[in-house]
């Protein structure tokens, strides 16, 4: 029996500190006090008299013509400026012999989290002079009031910061299109002084926003997106606008909640720099990838940045992808998306007014909103314009074992004996670098590795697969004519060059490489017969691709890069390394499309697509690639691992969030390495870090190369079998796990679910990054501490089954303390669901073939419902062509019932063996199944167990009792 303690008011803690914690204490400033949600974004200034009123007057009138008579006097005798047109220097205070500038006394009203930063330059020290150069506000603080990367900004924009007018506005077909002017230039080169403006109403719950250079076109995202024919009518929002500085405010029809705003600070469009800020309903915002940091982001000075980039994870800095897009909780529950369609580099900035800036260093402001108004609905109006995750094919949903540093085929061959033998399901078996000859990619090493093939199809007698690694680099040094991959891609002239035209050269693992230019359509066709040449060698089942940012053991080229705008731009965001170049090639380099400053991030992406159009026409079946570079759609053609993690108890615990991050980002095809990568695991954080991964929707045990074995079957037979045990669990839920990625492919819902998708309206799951839920029902508690035996979730408020005994639970919306022994993860099923599971086996091959138990948790009310999506679990395509069957399943009045909405073939090899009904409040009298009596068995804890079935899937039958 499971063991609950309710916890005391002094015991309860709720996981994700950006929650707990509160806003940065500014009491003790006079100058700020608590916003009222009531008053206006930025302050107003105070009122005055009639007769103070002429006094400043007058004293301003004074102050203008001194400086005015000198300016002219100073004009008459300078030389004709050669110099761009500058914005006007500010006043100087005619009382200081030095020349200090005059500062707005508007300046010292604005409130510290309301301050927006006039110089985000990284590894600078602001002086006032420096800042006043500007034209902006100079107020020095104490740094130590604050916990964020940045704190306060020192020089920030005054309230009446020049900006962008809009000059223009009137109605077409798809909304509205403006004209936006600039009268002053700002401190960044390039100004663009005309801007075009189009606001495109395309659903009702969809709004896009365009801001472009009508008199030149700039570099956009070659994203594919939808093209909307005609304006939404019935639109959940409202459009504002506000003439100058300019500003546009969405809110929300309903409820008038703000959504954007961006006059709060001043517009930016030069040609190397772009910056638009926002002020956020609430401070809860979720998204922005990738970074390691808390499911919840913090909006205490945080500066999240995105440039593809080849790092081990870790806290504040840009990591392997770039994902534009964040998820905002308002008030009262309702949530909402904001997309910015952009590849360049940029940093976004979370502030605790709360607000948001974004700052990128090209492209166009092109940005979408999306009006949910569930966080559920949100995510799925994203994936409409981004493109919906593509359905797995079925054994990418078990397990997977991998490491760096098997050393030999043999060696691998052994360790899936080894799992064999012990009875551990097993899926796929990977190999890392180490089966390639030198390095070299479609090579297999001729010694070591002699036996690689026999190896693949002993797998795929066992129904089991291999995947194997490729990295983009393709080595440049081999001889002449020995190295089919180079030589044709070079004289396709397939690969990425230098600025001045020449074939750029990096290394990577094999040496000096090239990297082929994915932007190119004719290389996808050449990296096509690249895989199938070597598939014909070793037929290989799945392709993972590393390096992909892309990663260049040099910084730039071999060469260097050049001294040029696009390698030095005037503004830097602050990423690793302090350079575009850091670690990769240069940023001046030239691609099919566009320079690499421009697409840089989209790497991954392109590799991606390639990839997964090569094995569709090598394997004819569902394609299974996982990417560690990723962008908005990567969904559609690859999973995601969380990169190189380690062996430690707090990579256990961030793997969470990050799994539910790249969930909301459309890629639910995601895990982190079980047991760690670099370092050595330990037994016990290895056993809670399988327990945890078997509820990755992508599941693999990976090591680095020279590190301690940590596969299941070396450990001590207790810590062998609570693996083993946990793995079967998973294996048991697969039918209910493919639904759920059925679900995710076709509207766009989630696998792994964040507690607030299913409570928006208790704040307490806001923060929570230490649960989460598979699909609507089923909540997972791991362990992620060592030494323990207990641990906390909380349980929003109603009521709960233990998923093992049916035990139930009724929770307020608190915190309970579960016993956790080292065999096992705490399960529990949310009231009024009905889950499919399966008898399972060691491959999803067999599993999949047996008969179901159906696990159903009734509510207060005796209600339940639940469905069951199925097809052959591998064929191209098979919702789109109507081949699969649907089945949704309802209780109420003692009764359930199963209707078959779509059918095929597959449902009929599939029987309904069990079936447990928790919550039956008073035993029954009888049972009966399509009318005729059955055997039933009723035990204390309100569970309801009926046996021997029989039922196919197929067909329609109900299951009552009296």
């Amino acid at each position: 029996m499971v063991s609950y303690k309710r916890l005391t008011p002094e015991e309860v803690h709720f996981s994700g500190a950006a929650l707990l914690d509160p806003p940065p204490d500014d009491s003790t400033d006079p100058e700020v006090k608590e916003l009222d949600p009531d008053l206006p974004l930025l302050p107003q200034r105070p009122r005055c008299s009639i007769t103070a009123g002429l006094l400043t007057l007058g004293g301003l009138i004074l102050v203008l013509s001194g400086v005015w008579l000198l300016g002219t006097i100073f004009w008459l005798h300078s030389p004709p400026s050669t110099e761009p047109h500058r914005p006007p220097p500010p006043a100087m205070d005619p009382g200081r012999g030095n020349g200090t500038r005059l500062q707005p006394e508007s300046c010292s009203k604005v409130p510290e989290a309301w301050r927006f930063d006039c110089y985000p330059e990284r590894g600078v020290v602001v002086t006032e002079e420096m800042c006043h150069a500007r034209n902006c506000c100079f107020i020095p603080r104490s740094q130590g009031k604050t916990s964020g990367r940045n704190g306060v900004p020192w020089c920030f924009y005054t309230p009446d910061y020049p900006s962008y007018e809009l000059v223009s506005v009137s109605d077409n077909e798809m909304g509205m299109v403006g004209k936006l002017l600039r009268k002053k230039k700002t401190y960044y080169p390039k100004d663009i002084d005309t801007l075009q403006l189009e606001v495109i109403y395309e659903d009702d719950n969809r709004l896009r926003v365009r801001i472009t250079d009508p008199a030149q076109k700039r570099y956009e995202v070659p994203l594919d997106v939808p093209v909307v024919q005609k304006q939404a009518l019935n639109r959940s929002y409202t459009v504002e606008f506000i003439n100058e500085p300019f500003g546009l405010v969405v809110k929300r029809a309903l409820t008038g909640t703000v959504l954007l705003n961006t006059s709060i600070a001043p517009l930016f469009y030069a040609d190397q720099f772009l910056q638009i800020s926002t002020s956020l309903p609430s401070r809860f915002i979720y998204g922005l990838g990738e970074h390691r940091s808390n499911f919840l982001h913090d909006v205490r000075w945080n500066t999240l940045t995105m440039w593809a980039r080849d790092v081990p994870p870790m806290e504040l800095t840009n990591l392997y992808g770039v994902h534009p897009f964040y998820l905002s909780m308002e008030s009262d529950g309702k949530a909402h998306g904001f997309f910015m369609l952009n590849s360049n580099a940029m940093d976004v900035a979370l502030q605790p007014a709360p607000a948001l800036t974004w700052r990128m260093i090209g492209g166009i402001l092109d940005f979408y909103m999306f009006l949910g108004p569930n966080p559920s609905s949100a995510i799925g109006q994203y994936l409409d314009v981004v493109g919906k995750p593509a359905m797995p094919i079925f054994w990418a949903l078990g397990y997977h074992l991998c490491r760096w540093g098997y050393k030999s085929s043999n060696k691998t061959w052994d360790v899936v004996k080894e799992m064999r033998n012990y009875g551990i399901p097993q899926d796929v078996q990977w190999n890392d670098i180490d089966y390639m000859d030198r390095a070299l990619d479609f090579t297999y090493e001729p010694l070591n590795f002699s036996t690689l093939p026999d190896l693949v199809k002993d797998l795929h007698r066992h129904d089991q697969r291999y995947v194997m690694i490729l990295d983009p680099g393709i080595s440049s040094t081999q001889k002449p004519a020995s190295y089919w991959p180079f030589d044709e891609g070079a004289k396709r002239g397939l690969f990425i060059n230098e600025s001045n035209g020449d074939m750029l050269i990096g290394k990577v693992w094999p040496g000096l490489t090239a990297f082929p230019d994915f932007s190119n359509p004719d290389t996808h066709d050449w990296w096509y017969e690249n895989l199938q040449r070597f598939h014909d060698k070793v037929p290989f089942d799945g392709v993972w691709i590393d390096m992909n940012e892309p990663s260049n053991f040099f910084d730039g080229s071999l060469n260097g890069c050049p001294e040029n705008e696009l390698d030095n731009p005037p503004y830097m965001p602050g990423i690793l390394g302090g350079t575009l170049k850091a670690k990769t090639i240069c940023a001046s380099a030239r691609q099919k499309i566009s320079s690499h400053y421009n697409i840089h991030s989209l790497y991954g992406l392109m590799e991606a697509k390639a990839t997964e159009s090569a094995l569709r026409k090598i394997t004819g079946k569902r394609p299974f690639v996982i990417s560690r570079s990723t962008f908005p759609s990567q969904g559609r053609y690859s999973g995601h691992w969380l990169g190189d993690n380690r062996s430690q108890w707090k990579d256990l615990a961030t793997s969470i969030s990050g799994m539910l991050t790249f969930n909301i980002l459309g890629i639910p095809l995601i895990g982190a390495d079980i047991c760690g990568f670099g370092g050595s695991t330990t037994e016990e954080l290895c056993v809670r870090w399988t327990q945890l991964g078997a509820f990755y929707p992508f599941t693999r045990n990976h090591n680095s190369i020279d590190e301690t074995d940590q596969e299941p079957t070396v450990f001590s037979p207790a810590a062998r079998t609570a693996m083993k045990e946990v793995i079967l669990l998973r294996y048991s839920l697969f039918p209910h796990l493919y639904t759920l990625f059925h679900h995710a492919h076709v509207r766009g819902r989630t696998v792994a679910t964040p507690l607030l998708f299913q409570f928006p309206t208790d704040m307490k799951t806001y923060g929570i990054d230490k649960q989460f839920l598979w699909g609507n029902s089923l909540l997972v508690t791991p362990v992620l501490e060592p030494g323990v035996e207990y641990v906390v979730g909380y349980f929003p408020k109603g009521l709960w089954y233990d998923f093992y005994t049916g035990d139930s639970l009724v929770s307020s919306g608190e915190e309970i303390k579960l016993h956790a022994p080292l065999d096992k993860i705490n399960l529990h099923l949310r009231e009024a669901s009905i889950i499919p599971t399966q008898r399972p086996n060691t491959t999803l091959w067999v599993s999949s073939g047996q008969p179901l138990h159906m696990v159903v948790s009734l509510s207060n009310e005796g209600l339940a419902l639940g469905d069951l999506y199925w097809d052959d679990g591998e064929s191209l395509d098979s919702y789109e062509t109507d081949q699969y069957a649907y089945i949704y399943f309802t209780v109420k009045q003692n009764t359930m019932k199963s209707e078959v909405l779509h059918t095929h073939k597959e449902a009929t090899y599939i029987t309904v063996e069990t079936v447990s009904f928790y919550g039956v409040k008073v035993e029954p009298e009888n049972v009966t199944v399509n009318s005729q009596e059955a055997a039933f068995t009723y035990h204390d804890n309100q569970v309801l167990v009926v046996t021997d079935l029989g039922l196919n899937l197929s067909q329609n039958f109900t299951i009552s009792w009296m």
